[in-house]
């Protein structure tokens, strides 16, 4: 009779098999996905394959390929699978030949040979248009991510069971619709990589600033939507707006440690510690924008949000930055969106390089603008400028609405602080 391991054993075992997933889920999920064209079954295979380990590795240790034991058990699930399946039986043969025809290392190393389309083709079956946004989001996180349902639903503050849901209507919308497990190419390749695109920066921005609950940044978001962005960078590096993607996300993550305080305040850009912003995030970034403007097509719209976050990461303080340029690069951006956000943020650049009043008149222009309403970053940038002209009764007016509108308590605080500070003197 074997010893049951200790619970610090336990522990780190789960820890390795967790690391392991996390790196080889969207490899084995997306090859299954190629030999079974079911989404679902795919991933089934793929967490009972996790549980066998969870069982196995107890007793036999860690192999030294423990990613390419993984898929064997896989796929070895999905002989027995298809074994049961009377309709199947041309599959079974053809996987039971492969494996019989090669040792273990020997599969493991033609398995990689195309290991990167798997995973490219499964990075755009979880991002196709058929799901709506969140579903997009939340299968991406699961199967290319490698991310548990709880630690999903914790990120996006949803409960476990709403996302479990929304996960497994997904995958009945991606059979239903039966969509194949293939590349898209031409017209539908441009229009699913930008929903790729949209979906890992998403991602980011929830991490970057969190739509609610009690914390501004979440990094774990931020670093999962980075890994996402550097594999999908290495996966088609032809295409310039995935640079670009590659460098805001670099850039902007480069300042997360500064933008919050010690008792998790939310910094301004201009009030931030520039010597705690990632230098190394920051060269990465600015090498991901140089591929992008090395293609020599005109720059989408997030290689020039990637430019603009350049201006900001090459300045050595808030009055060195060159405004003139950002504003500039934020007028393109906006001929090219259409966006009234990129017009709100637009309008901060101007105030900067041409002053507040100028600033205003563009905000003033976005008060009726029915996207912008609810949108608490509208009067947020309408009161600092209006602090900054010095009319303070009308700037505490805004600070107030904006944090009616805001669901994240540490920017409700700052927005009601900022309120009280233009608030006029007592007297007496």
């Amino acid at each position: 009779m074997s010893t049951p391991p200790s619970p610090a054993a336990s522990t780190n075992l789960h820890k390795v098999v967790d690391a392991v997933w996390r790196m080889e889920s969207a490899r084995i999920v997306g090859a299954l996905s190629r030999v079974t064209g079911d989404v679902a079954l795919a991933e089934d295979l793929a967490q009972d394959a996790l549980l066998a380990a969870l069982e196995q590795w107890r007793d036999t240790g860690v192999p030294a390929k423990p990613g390419a034991w993984l898929m064997a058990t896989a796929k070895h699930r999905a002989i027995d699978t298809f074994r049961r399946s009377e309709n199947l039986q041309r599959k079974t043969a053809l996987l039971g030949r492969e494996l019989q025809e090669a040792e273990e290392p020997d599969w493991a190393a033609e398995l990689d040979e195309v290991v990167e389309d798997d995973v490219l083709r499964l990075v755009f079956i979880s991002c196709h248009p058929v799901l709506s946004r969140e579903a997009r989001v939340a299968l991406t996180l699961r199967l290319v991510g490698g991310l548990t349902t709880d630690e999903i639903a914790r990120a996006f503050l949803v409960p476990e069971k709403t996302l479990a849901q929304r996960i497994v209507r997904a995958k009945r919308t991606l059979s239903a619709a039966r969509v194949p497990f293939e590349m898209p190419a031409g017209e539908d390749f441009t229009a699913r990589l930008s929903s790729v695109l949209e979906v890992i920066y998403l991602i980011f921005n929830e991490g970057y600033s969190a739509t609610a609950g009690e914390d501004l940044v979440r990094p774990a978001l931020c670093q999962e939507a980075l890994r996402l962005g550097r594999v999908l960078a290495g996966l088609v590096p032809g295409e310039p707006e995935v640079h670009g993607l590659a460098s805001l996300m670099e850039i902007q993550a480069s300042r997360l440690a500064a933008r919050v305080g010690a008792d998790g305040e939310p910094v301004l850009l201009a009030d931030q510690d520039r010597s705690r912003w990632d230098r190394v995030l920051v060269t990465r970034g600015l090498a991901a924008l140089e591929r992008a403007e090395a293609s020599g097509r005109a720059l989408g719209p997030y290689a020039l949000q990637a430019a603009i976050g350049a201006c900001h990461a090459r300045a050595r303080s808030v009055e060195e930055t060159d405004w003139v340029r950002i504003a500039a690069l934020y007028e393109a951006l906006a001929e090219l969106t259409g966006s009234p956000v990129v017009e709100l943020n637009r309008a901060v650049a101007v105030s900067r390089a041409y002053g507040p009043g100028t600033a205003l008149e563009l905000v003033d222009a976005l008060t009726d603008v029915p996207a912008l309403r609810g949108y608490h970053l509208l009067p947020t940038v309408r009161g600092d400028l209006l602090e900054q002209l010095g009319r303070r009764d009308e700037a505490r007016a805004e600070f107030e609405r904006a944090a009616s509108l805001t669901r994240n308590e540490r920017e409700r605080t700052l927005l009601l602080d900022r309120a009280v500070a233009c608030a006029p003197p007592l007297h007496g």
